[in-house]
This record gives C-alpha cells, structure tokens and sequence, in this order.
C-alpha cells in the first residue's frame, strides 16, 4: 500500500471512529441504519448523517419527547414524529441552543439535514419498521444562488507574486514567508491551474508528480483515483518547490508527502486554507477567498477559455454537470454582457 492510500486509510478510519462516538449520542436503532447505508456510502457521508442525526434527535427530546434523552428515543416514538414535526425542526435550525452555543443554519444546510432524515426514515419504512414515511411529505428548503466568489484577472498573478515575494505581509508573516515562499507559491499555483481539491492537494505524494507527461494522479472523492494534467507555469513551479526540499537537508528521509509544514511533516488542510486567506487577504481583501475559492476561480477561466462546461465538470471531477452548473452560473453575465449590443432601436443610415 502507497503513502497516498496510508494517508486516506488513516483519514478513513478518524472518520469510523468519529461516528462510532456519535452513535453513542444516538438512538441504538440508529446503528442499524449506520450499517445498512455502509456499502453505498462514504465514511464522510456517514460521518456528516451523524452530525446531522445528532442534532435532530436533540430536536425531537427537547420539543416532542421531552423528558427523553436522546438515547432513549425508539422506533414507537420515531413512526409517530409526524411531517409537521419536522417542519417545525426544519424553522428550529434557524436559531436554536446546543451545548451552550447558540446556531443557525441556512437554506443549504437545512436542505442537507432534511435529506439526512429522509433517508432514516426512507429506511425504516422500507425494512417494514415503522408505518409511514413522514418525511417524504416536508418540501425541500428553497435554495437560492449564491454569488460566485473567485478571483478576476490581475489578481490571480498578484496572489502568486504575493507568495513569492511577502509583499504586504506583516514583518512577523515575512519571517515565514522567507522559508516557505517557494512551496506556497507552489499550493497556489497548483490550486489556481489545475482546480484540485485541498484534500487531494494535502494528500499528495513526490511520486504521484509526472513532470514527463505533466501529470499527477488524486484520490477523488468516494476513493476512485483519477489523472490530471498540468501546465508548464505549474510545472516550473511544483519544479522549484521539489528542488529546494531535495537541497534540504532537514527533510525526513522516507517522507513522502509532496507539501511538507514547518515541521517538516505532511502539511494539513488547516494550514492550507490559512496561507490562502494570508496572502488573499492582501489582494483582495473584500473577497472571503478559500481553496474552494481557487478552485472556482479555475473552474470559471477553464470554461471561459473552453465554453464547455462537460470539459470542466470532468476535470474537477462533479459527478453531476449540474454541480457544474450551479458553480459557474455566474459565467452567464458575460454572456449577457456580450449582447447587450445587439439589439439597436434605431436604424443606421446604411439601413435607409
């Protein structure tokens, strides 16, 4: 087994332990709804149903069954919860009280705890343990667009040259920046010429980079394993950044990770998003931009440059073109902007 598949077991079975603690918050019917789900799901689905199971059953103890604990809630009780009761914990999340912290959710994460709770209820109705499937009869929380943030023209070079040479960092931040210019340089321009997910980028290995055919392979979501490919400004890049750790003497032998911290360990996704909001915060500094924020900006030039939007779906590896859709929906201003023209009200003396 490669470090790659280390990398991913491990974080695979953080995940199993995590829901494994959750599960200890839930109804035990729960685990037999953990388990018929396994085969189709991801550990991360999974996880996020407990997540999202947690604060339901928090819901149904503190509103229906009070006087119950979570824990102590049974299918009896779970074939009563009606689909008013769920849409009154659909209004509850938008301000409620857990653990001391007050909460709220939007319309996406209302629209995904909804879902959570369908599929429970989808499976018990259909294993024949409870009578009715309430849920099916709640409507899905409308979502609206939301504005795509992502950086536009000068600032993709500037947060680049940002990296590279401090500039606009405080003294204390280009301290660090003088030893770590050339591998943040090389996060960056990963992110923004290849659109790569910050967790395939921080699972990266030296060998998963082919500088002969400009390629590397990922571990995309759900484990499938996929090739992508890379430009020459990418490459002189990733180039510089191998070099100066082969020229490091501090470098762990037998360490593999591609984008090592300061500790000269596997860098985490933590320490990614922070360089990105350090160095975006200088270029554009009304812009929240994270990683996903990069890979949108990408996502935005592949297409404008290509105007095929299945292209850019399989390149960032959306299963679904819509997902694809719902990202760049935005690009349809440019369209918009490149017809407002077309249509004259007077006639030109030519047309006389």
């Amino acid at each position: 087994m490669g470090d790659a598949d280390n990398f991913y077991q491990e974080r695979n079975f953080k995940n199993m332990d995590r829901i494994e603690e959750l599960l200890s918050e839930l109804p035990p019917f729960c685990e037999d709804f953990f388990r018929g789900v396994e085969q189709r799901t991801s550990t991360l689905t999974r996880l996020n149903y407990a997540y999202d199971l947690r604060i339901f059953f928090y819901f149904l103890s503190q509103k229906k069954f009070r006087g119950k604990q979570p824990q102590e809630i049974t299918l009896e009780d779970l074939d009563s919860v009606t689909d008013t009761d769920i849409e009154i914990f659909l209004s509850f999340l938008s301000n409620y009280r857990f653990r001391g912290k007050r909460l709220s959710c939007d319309e996406r994460a209302k629209a995904r705890k909804l879902s959570t709770v369908r599929s429970l209820f989808k499976y018990f109705f259909n294993k024949g343990l409870i009578e009715v499937n309430n849920s099916a009869k709640v409507q899905t929380p409308k979502l609206h667009e939301k504005e795509i943030i992502r950086l536009e023209g000068d600032e993709i070079s500037e947060i680049i040259e940002t990296a590279e040479s401090g500039n606009g960092l405080s003294r204390r931040a280009q301290k660090y920046n003088e030893k770590t210019a050339v591998r943040d340089a090389a996060i960056l321009t990963l992110f923004l010429g290849t659109g790569i997910r910050i967790s395939e980028l921080v699972g990266l290995n030296d060998e998963s980079i082919d500088f002969t055919e400009r390629s590397f392979v990922v571990t995309r979501k759900g484990g499938n394993q996929a090739i992508l490919y890379f430009s020459e400004e990418v490459a002189d890049a990733l180039g510089a950044y191998i070099a100066e750790k082969e020229d490091d003497p501090r470098v762990p032998e037998g360490e593999h990770a591609l984008f090592l911290s300061m500790q000269y360990r596997r860098i985490t996704v933590r320490a990614v998003e922070n360089l990105v909001k350090k160095y975006a915060r200088i270029v554009s500094p009304l812009k929240k931009i994270t990683p996903h924020k990069l890979r949108s900006t990408y996502g935005t030039n592949l297409y404008r440059e290509t105007g095929d939007i299945y292209i850019v779906a399989d390149v960032l590896g959306h299963k679904d073109v819509n997902t694809t859709r719902r990202h760049y929906a935005a690009i349809t201003e440019d369209h918009r902007r490149s017809v407002a023209g077309k249509v004259k009200l007077h006639k030109d003396d030519d047309d006389e």
